[in-house]
């Protein structure tokens, strides 16, 4: 591992609500997951849900390798049905960027109210 060194390695991490458990797992395990895989974005190293069904809360972590890659992933996937259908099953309750982000970008996403964050230090 090094130490304090910063990889260009873009995090998201996107927390939503929904109202049906049933409803927002059948889209994400059947049609979100295997739609964002089609996209063939190289640089995507993770897409992950993590959901509490009991609180009806769910929290989606994205890895890129480079801001590259994740504005691949947000021009090929923004406006599409799926992503239409996305924003219709939940409520968006915090996102967080974290890496470097250009003003364009930032500008871009402003709509979803994000949060970024630079790296500083670290282990990796």
């Amino acid at each position: 591992m090094q130490l304090h060194t910063d990889t260009g390695q873009i995090r998201v991490i996107i927390d939503v609500t929904y109202s049906s458990a049933e409803e927002f797992i059948n889209f994400i395990e059947n049609e979100q997951c295997q739609f964002i895989d089609s996209l063939g974005v190289d640089g995507l190293l993770k897409f992950e849900w993590y959901v509490d069904e009991s609180a009806n809360s769910a929290t989606l972590i994205e890895e890129f390798t480079d801001i590259a890659s994740f504005q691949e992933l947000a021009s090929k996937a923004m406006g599409t049905p799926v992503n239409l259908k996305f924003r219709e099953l939940v409520t968006f309750d915090n996102m967080t960027i974290l890496g470097d982000v250009s003003e364009e970008m930032k500008e871009n996403l402003s709509v979803m109210e994000p949060n970024f964050k630079t790296y500083k230090a670290g282990l990796n």
